[in-house]
Order: structure tokens, then C-alpha cells, then sequence
């Protein structure tokens, strides 16, 4: 997703515990693991260097759901998510490392999920994509479909809300090399409908 800005990048995967704290909400723990990430890969990156990070987590019923932890655990999240509409919280964390300038954003995207079947889900089950995702559920994934009728960030259910990052990123004069919102969509084939209001707002959400 990062690729559709025509930036230059290297990945380097960050080391910290992402265990919530007790009482603490899925906003605050998300932006608490984006700076985390990021100060964490700035010890590893150049002093010329911008370090990106990003968390994201679904949430029910005020509850974070995380990436399973087997089989069992993806069934009972996608029992609960079906038919239901629930929110996706991403914070992100900008750290310029010459001066240690930290910018973070957050967006949040409500989800409505449609009323996949029991064989539907046994099957993406097996095949083993839900265990890597928050939520147990992969947005863009072609054969199970889970999500109908999205009226938000689809990038950010993804992980990587790219308008946000943008804007984010254009406070430190960084900007992309292409059209990115138009890139973005095209690249989904999802007609955004916030796109606009996103890059035109200074506000976070």
C-alpha cells in the first residue's frame, strides 16, 4: 500500500509487546503501539531517516479484538462480527529522526459486516488467512467477502489509512509521487467517499 505513493522504503519490523494495558481503550492502545513502533525502528534507522508506523485493531462491543490465536479463537470473533456493524480504529506514528519530531494521526472506519454462512466461514477458516489479521478477517480477501456496504476508509481497514498518512506526512513538507487517493482506489476498485474530507481536514479521525 505504502508502494502506491511512489515513496522509497525499506520495511523493518518493530519489536514491542502489544499486549493492551489494563482498562485501556482501543483508541489509546492503538496510538500507544504506533509510537511505540516507531521509537522502537527510529533506534534501528539513519539520522537522514522518516520512520512510519502504524496499528490497527477492531473493536465489539468496547472489546479489542486482536489476531487469533488458533482456529477456534478466529470462529468465536467471526461469530460475533456477522451481521453486525462494528468500528476499526489505526493510529499512526510519523518520527523524523534527525530531531525526533513525532506526528501521529488516527482514523476510524465502522464496519458493517454481512451474514456470511457457517460453511462460508469454516472455510476461510481453513484456510488459514484469519490468523494473521485483527478481528480474524482480511477485508480484501476475494473469496469470503466479509464486508458489505463500506462507506469509509477502506485502506483503513487494511492498516494503512493512505489519506491520513498524506496529510501527516505533508506537515514534515513529504509528499507523494503520484495520486495517491487516486492510485488508492483504483488499486482497491472502492469509489472512496471521504478521500476528499480526509486530505481537506487538519482534524484526526
Amino acid at each position: 500500500m505504502l508502494a502506491l505513493g511512489g515513496w522509497v522504503f525499506l520495511v523493518i519490523a518493530a519489536q514491542v509487546d502489544e499486549s493492551p494495558q489494563p482498562g485501556e481503550g482501543a483508541q489509546a492502545y492503538v496510538l500507544r503501539l504506533a509510537q511505540s513502533k516507531a521509537q522502537d525502528v527510529a533506534t534501528r534507522a539513519g539520522a537522514s531517516d522518516v520512520v512510519i508506523a502504524a496499528d490497527t485493531t477492531v473493536v465489539d462491543g468496547g472489546d479489542i479484538l486482536g489476531k487469533p490465536a488458533d482456529p477456534l479463537e478466529a470462529e468465536t470473533m467471526l461469530r460475533r462480527l456477522r451481521g453486525k456493524t462494528h468500528p476499526v480504529f489505526t493510529a499512526l506514528a510519523v518520527l523524523r529522526v534527525s530531531d525526533g519530531a513525532l506526528l501521529t494521526d488516527r482514523c476510524v472506519t465502522d464496519v458493517p459486516m454481512r451474514e456470511y454462512s457457517d460453511a462460508e466461514m469454516a472455510a476461510y477458516i481453513a484456510s488459514g488467512d484469519p490468523l494473521d489479521k485483527a478481528g480474524a478477517y482480511a477485508i480484501q480477501h476475494t473469496g469470503f467477502k466479509p464486508v458489505d456496504g463500506l462507506q469509509g476508509c477502506y485502506a483503513n481497514v487494511m492498516g494503512l489509512p493512505l489519506c491520513h498518512l498524506t496529510r501527516t506526512l505533508a506537515r514534515l513538507e513529504i509528499h507523494p509521487r503520484t495520486n495517491l487517493p487516486q492510485r488508492c482506489q483504483d488499486e482497491l476498485h472502492y469509489d472512496c467517499p471521504v478521500f476528499s474530507r480526509v486530505l481537506n481536514s487538519k482534524n484526526q479521525g
